[in-house]
């Protein structure tokens, strides 16, 4: 049998080697520039070149396993139009930046729905669907004028938090913000459902039927000791899913990025952090994933407190087959590890200069060249900027800083350097906003918050219903739509 899957490896390698030579010529093109379209037959290239390196790598981060699968048919492709917002924070990048959307003079609310849990994932718009996922392991599609019911499909019983070691959300459900893929017209989401055990979906996004399902749990993991709280990324043909520990760091989960071909077929492959315990990867802006298909990720506190660096509090740098290629820590790793005070709160924010800024619990921020993190201590720059949780919002190479005394401006000039700009104390929680036109928008736990991009000052507000600390807003033409800890809410920008 290894013979076999070794021989069609090659073959398949072989059949890639003799396309010819132009379009492999434009395949390396693709990869650096991943979305650029008119570039069908080139991306058709590089996604069998992708399929064949992962079911042939026998790489030492990725650890193989073969999942019990079940598929029930395809869905149509489906394209992306200009006002959905079909991923967390809209792109792989994570910038949570629509340049389109009129400014408010104020703020109303539209309708709202009750659903069968809370709402902590950022809702999805595709097409005439807005696609929430909740707490009660059910996937909705609501029409987005009038909050009516499309299609409600449940794909489990959500685990309740009195069998976990430990945690804060009950019952744990779907948490972690789900894609959507239009390739395959398919919404991907990670259910943790009774058992308990982490399933990975994909559903038709016009008719709510599941296509794709399978076990996301990898050989060696406990599934009691992990939480899928990261927003799911998209990207090479592949569904990537971040894990880390439950709410209190108890039992011994480990930080990891597990991946799944979008057809639903094939071995799960991970990324695992080489930590004896903890070091996960929670965050919930999930991976941002560059135009090349790498992937960042925020690693938290690991189990390490000396001696050699266990890639615990960190920012990582994983190719698209999930093997390390850089990394970037503080010289302060240690001690971080000991009093819980690491940069796994915050995602990476990915600018458009090439640089990287993260910040975490300790309340510095740092900036790191995109193409060499750096290593221990190798940042490009570091001021204390603030204790920083959830996903940051970006207009090119500024960026707003969701901190737990408000929001901050932060720039990063062309040579790294962190230059703070203003401050807002109007959100005192730890919101993570995006931004529609020259407008911040930020949920402050009750409320929806809008917020002058220049300089900070609250230009409206409306009352939405109590919200999760991590709850961020996703913006489709003038409406705003709010998971709350309920349902959803819809907000008119007028």
């Amino acid at each position: 049998m290894v013979v076999l899957f070794l021989l069609a490896c090659a073959i398949t390698l072989v059949a890639v080697w003799l396309v010819d030579t132009r379009f492999r010529w434009q395949v390396r093109e693709h990869r650096r520039s991943f979305w650029r379209p008119g570039r069908h037959v080139t991306w058709a290239c590089t996604s069998v070149l992708l399929v064949s390196l992962v079911g042939c790598s026998n790489g030492t981060a990725a650890q193989p396993t073969q999942p019990p699968l079940s598929l029930t048919g395809s869905a149509s492709p489906s394209p992306i139009s200009a006002s959905d917002w079909p991923t967390y924070h809209l792109n792989n990048q994570r910038t949570g930046y629509r340049a389109d959307t009129p400014d408010p003079q104020h703020l109303s609310q539209t309708w709202t729905k009750k659903l069968d849990g809370a709402v902590y994932a950022e809702p999805l718009v595709v097409g005439n669907h807005v696609i929430v996922a909740t707490e009660g392991d059910s996937l909705y599609a609501l029409d987005p004028q009038t909050g009516a019911v499309q299609w409600h499909t449940n794909v489990g019983s959500p685990v309740p938090q009195s069998t976990l070691p430990c945690g804060d959300i009950d019952p744990l459900g779907i948490t972690g913000t789900p894609v959507y893929d239009p390739a395959t017209g398919l919404v991907f989401a990670v259910a943790e459902i009774s058992g308990p055990a982490h399933l990975l979906v994909g559903l038709d996004v016009n008719g709510g039927q599941v296509k794709v399902r399978r076990s996301a749990d990898i050989n060696g993991m406990d599934p009691r000791a992990h939480q899928e709280r990261g927003a799911l990324a998209l990207a090479n043909g592949m569904v990537y899913i971040a894990y880390g520990g439950l709410d209190g760091d108890c039992s011994d989960y480990i930080g990891r990025v597990v991946a799944s071909r979008t057809d639903g077929q094939g071995s799960l492959i991970q990324y695992q952090v080489p930590t004896p315990r903890e070091g996960g990867i929670w965050t919930p802006p999930g991976p941002s994933v560059d135009t090349a298909g790498n992937l960042y990720v925020s690693v938290g506190n690991g189990e390490v407190t000396s001696g050699q660096w266990d890639h615990s509090d960190s920012v990582l740098k994983l190719s698209p087959t999930l093997h390390l290629l850089d990394g970037f820590a503080p010289t302060t790793w240690g001690p971080e590890n000991a009093s819980d005070a690491d940069l796994g709160s915050q995602g990476p924010v990915l600018l458009a200069n090439q640089f990287v800024f993260i910040a975490g619990k300790s309340g510095k921020g740092y900036s790191l060249r995109a193409n060499a993190l750096g290593g221990v201590g190798g940042q490009a720059d570091a001021q204390n900027v603030c204790h920083s949780y959830g996903g940051a919002a970006t207009v090119g190479s500024t960026a707003y800083i969701p901190c737990t005394d408000g929001i901050r401006q932060i720039t990063i000039d062309n040579n790294g350097q962190i230059h703070q700009g203003w401050h807002t104390s109007a959100v005192q929680v730890d919101a993570s906003p995006v931004i529609g036109g020259h407008t911040l928008y930020c949920i402050a736990r009750t409320t929806l918050d809008a917020l002058n991009i220049e300089n900070g000052q609250l230009v409206a507000s409306i009352a939405i219903g109590s919200a999760s600390r991590f709850a961020t807003p996703t913006i489709s033409g003038s409406r705003i739509f709010v998971g709350t800890m309920t349902g959803i809410t819809a907000i008119q920008i007028a």
